[in-house]
């Protein structure tokens, strides 16, 4: 290794190694946890692992949490599951004096603060393999085998300074807000290249649809079929524990090309700079009207209060959300054109869909073009529809034309319009159903000259705005 890779390691890496005292702590109170979990486990047959990155030593600190995983007969159902699961996890806080909530993924589970460090006790089944799970927190057991037995002691600070440089270049996580890349993965690929330095010059070199196999479950014939089963995902990590799932499934097309572009900048030009995050600003007003003086364009925001639901079916709604707002814009007989959008929300009390538009106003009369005169039926149908146009009917060519009075001038119209209707109308319109139910509540259609005040109430959003415009 180089002497100026490795000088940055080690002092990157003494920022992000937990010190002893903290590290000394996690332990202990995770095998005391693991103690009381297995012992209150054992009166409904059920088992009791540790999970997460406190098994291998990959935690990063600050990240003061740890799961025990209660694993329960695959054969019990699934309420039962559940019951069980919430009572171990309410009597192992209660007996470690923590404060006790319910959380929801698949099922609901225990979680819990003990002396500052977040526990959560997750039920799940115990299933022969990962191919016969029921949910997917069935899987984890699997995972922490899996890397138990395949990861050196020696990898640990690899897969660390790994997360570390995800984490701060804001592509560590595969939430459904981050899309990017889990802890497990990680793990996996300083498994698969033997370090940080080997993940990073794989990476710069990384092609869309990259396919990586530990396990070597498919033939260098099978991976085209492969890719196709995995369509569109940018980069294919088979699961070592279950051939038929991509481990890096979340990672979004620009995570995967950023994370290429960070690993060759890094790898031509060594700093410590790729493992500190960066400072975010909010932009000022004067930058906000510089930007729109040079675009020219309107931006238009979707603003409510977002859906009580957790984020990782809040952002694909949002996003599925602009999306189809975007569409109903620039059908053809409305003719407004979106030149980008994005999403936004705080996840409390704000949601914001920003469309950036190209064509936001149009003319009042608009030209309608229909059939060949010489389709008879056709021109009947379009002559009887437009009967008092405001200008014709007239031929070009050999079509018939009118000119008819625009329903909607402005794009702000249109979208009032579009979202006004009831639930069930807007569901039928193709708006995710909780954001459909929660825009009968109220929404707000801001303009250029709202968003400062907007900024001022949400300097998060501010950032986000500032980021929007200085997009790579």
């Amino acid at each position: 290794m180089q002497k100026s890779y490795q000088k940055i390691l080690d002092r990157a890496l003494f920022k992000i190694k937990p010190k002893k005292s903290e590290e000394k702590h996690l332990t202990s109170l995770s095998q005391r946890t693991l103690e009381i979990t297995r012992e209150k486990a054992k009166k409904h047959q059920a088992k009791a692992i540790l999970a997460g990155s406190i098994t291998r030593s990959t935690w990063l600190p600050g990240k003061r949490e740890f799961d025990v995983f209660v694993l329960f007969s695959p054969d019990l159902p699934e309420n039962k599951l559940e019951e069980y699961g919430l009572l171990i996890g309410k009597e192992v806080i209660k007996q470690l004096k923590g404060k006790f909530s319910v959380e929801y993924a698949q099922h609901p589970y225990a979680s819990g603060l003990v002396e500052g460090v977040d526990i959560d006790i997750v039920p799940c089944f115990e299933v022969e393999s990962a191919e016969k799970i029921k949910s997917a927190v069935d899987r984890t057991p699997f995972h922490v085998r899996y890397i138990e037995k395949n990861l050196p002691s020696m990898l640990s600070d690899e897969v660390r300074l790994l997360k570390q440089f995800l984490t701060a270049n804001k592509i560590y996580g595969a939430d459904a807000k981050t899309e990017g890349f889990s802890g497990y993965a990680c793990e996996l690929l300083t498994i698969r290249y033997g370090g940080f330095l080997e993940v990073l010059k794989a990476a710069s070199n990384w092609k869309p649809g990259e396919l990586i196999d530990l396990e070597n479950y498919y033939k260098k014939e099978e991976h085209n079929q492969v890719r196709k089963n995995f369509k569109n995902h940018p980069l294919i990590l088979i699961d070592p524990t279950d051939r038929n799932r991509n481990t890096t499934a979340p990672v979004s097309v620009e995570g995967f090309l950023r994370f290429k572009k960070l690993a060759k900048e890094f790898l031509d030009n060594p700093s410590e700079k790729y493992f500190s995050e960066k400072k975010s600003l909010s932009i000022t007003s004067r930058e906000l009207k510089q930007r729109q003086a040079q675009r020219k364009t309107e931006l238009i925001l979707v603003k409510f209060a977002p859906p009580k639901v957790v984020p990782d079916i809040l952002w694909p709604q949002l996003r599925r959300f602009g999306e189809r707002m975007q569409e109903i814009l620039e059908e053809t007989k409305y003719e407004f054109k979106v030149l980008r959008r994005d999403v936004y929300s705080n996840e409390k009390d704000l949601a914001i869909v920003l469309l950036e538009m190209e064509v936001n106003a149009l003319p009042h009369v608009q030209k309608r073009v229909g059939p060949s005169v010489f389709d008879l039926n056709d021109s009947k149908r379009f002559l009887e529809k437009y009967k008092n146009p405001l200008t014709g009917p007239f031929v070009e060519g050999d079509n018939w034309v009118v000119e008819v009075k625009r329903k909607f001038i402005t794009a702000h119209e249109k979208l009032v319009d579009s979202l006004k209707n009831d639930a069930e109308i807007s569901k039928a319109k193709g708006i995710p159903n909780f954001i459909a139910e929660q825009l009968t509540k109220g929404f707000e259609i801001v303009g250029n000259e709202k968003i400062l005040k907007l900024i001022k109430k949400d300097k998060i959003f501010g950032i986000f705005l500032k980021s929007y415009f200085e997009k790579t």
